[in-house]
C-alpha cells in the first residue's frame, strides 16, 4: 500500500514539518514541538536533533525560542491551503471569451507560451515546477494551458519566461481535458486514500495517510465541474482531510498547547 498510495515513513522531521505546515501562523516553541513528538512516541532528543538539522538545511528559522517555516516552505503552505480551499471563478464552458474577458471566464482557456530564449537549465526547471504549481498542463514543449477557472497570482519567473493568451479550443473541451490530465488515475488514487484514512486506527497511521492525501490534493487539476467525470472525488477527499485536521487540531490544543 505504501508504494501505491505514496505513503512516506513517519520521522521526526515529517512530524515537525507537517505540524508547522498545518499551523497558522506556522511557528511553535520547541517545547510544543517536543510534545507533538510525544504523541507519536518520538523522543525529545530526536525532535531537538531534527529541529537543529532543519535549521541548518534552511527549512526552519529559530526566533526567540520558536521555530518558523522559511520563505520556501511558506510558499508550500500557501499551495497546500489553496489545494484545500481553491479560489475559483465561474466557467460555464458555453460563452465566448476574448483577451479582455478574464474575469468572466465563460469557456475560456489560459494559454502560456514560452517566449524567453537561451534559458539556463535552472530557469527551465524552476519554470516547470511553477507551471505545475499553477496547475497548467503541458500540451507540447513550450505550450501550457488549462481552463481559466482559477484565480491565483503568477510568480515572477513565469511572467519572465512566458506570454499568456486567452482562447478556446475548437474541439470538445472534454476531449482536450482527457488528453492533458489522467483524471481516472487521480480519482482512483483519491478513492484509495479516502478508504485508507477511514481505515487507519492509530494516530501515526492517520497522520501518515493524511500527509499523502494533502500531497495528492496538490495534484488535483481543479477543473470546472463540466469537464470532470461523474462522481469526481475531489470535494469528498477534501472533506475527509478537513475532519482529520479538526481532530488533530483538538489534540494539539488538549495535549500540546495546554499549560
Amino acid at each position: 500500500m505504501t508504494n501505491t498510495l505514496g505513503l512516506r515513513p513517519l520521522t521526526a522531521r515529517s512530524v515537525v514539518l507537517s505540524t508547522l505546515l498545518g499551523s497558522h501562523p506556522p511557528r511553535l516553541a520547541a517545547r510544543y514541538l517536543v510534545r507533538v513528538g510525544d504523541l507519536f512516541e518520538i523522543a525529545e532528543g530526536t525532535i531537538r536533533v531534527a529541529l537543529s538539522r532543519m535549521v541548518a538545511a534552511g527549512d526552519l528559522v529559530q526566533v526567540d525560542g520558536t521555530y518558523e517555516l522559511t520563505e520556501r516552505l511558506l510558499r508550500r503552505q500557501a499551495r497546500q491551503d489553496e489545494s484545500r480551499s481553491p479560489r475559483t471563478r465561474p466557467w460555464d464552458g458555453e460563452g465566448t471569451a476574448g483577451a479582455g474577458d478574464a474575469e468572466d471566464a465563460g469557456g475560456a482557456w489560459e494559454i502560456a507560451v514560452i517566449t524567453a530564449e537561451r534559458r539556463p537549465a535552472a530557469d527551465r526547471a524552476a519554470l516547470r515546477q511553477a507551471m505545475a504549481a499553477l496547475r497548467l498542463a503541458e500540451m507540447r514543449e513550450g505550450t501550457w494551458l488549462r481552463p481559466a477557472n482559477l484565480t491565483r497570482e503568477r510568480p515572477e519567473i513565469v511572467d519572465q519566461q512566458c506570454t499568456f493568451l486567452i482562447g478556446r479550443p475548437e474541439q470538445d473541451a472534454r476531449v482536450l481535458t482527457a488528453a492533458l490530465w489522467d483524471l481516472d488515475a487521480w480519482a482512483g488514487k483519491a478513492h484509495a486514500l479516502r478508504a485508507a484514512l477511514d481505515d487507519a486506527d492509530s494516530l501515526a497511521e492517520r497522520f501518515t495517510v493524511a500527509a499523502a492525501v494533502l500531497r495528492h490534493l496538490l495534484n488535483d487539476p481543479l477543473l470546472p465541474e463540466s469537464l470532470l467525470p461523474d462522481a469526481w472525488p475531489g470535494a469528498e477527499l477534501r472533506g475527509h482531510y478537513e475532519r482529520f485536521e479538526q481532530d488533530f487540531g483538538r489534540l494539539l490544543v488538549e495535549h500540546v498547547l495546554a499549560p
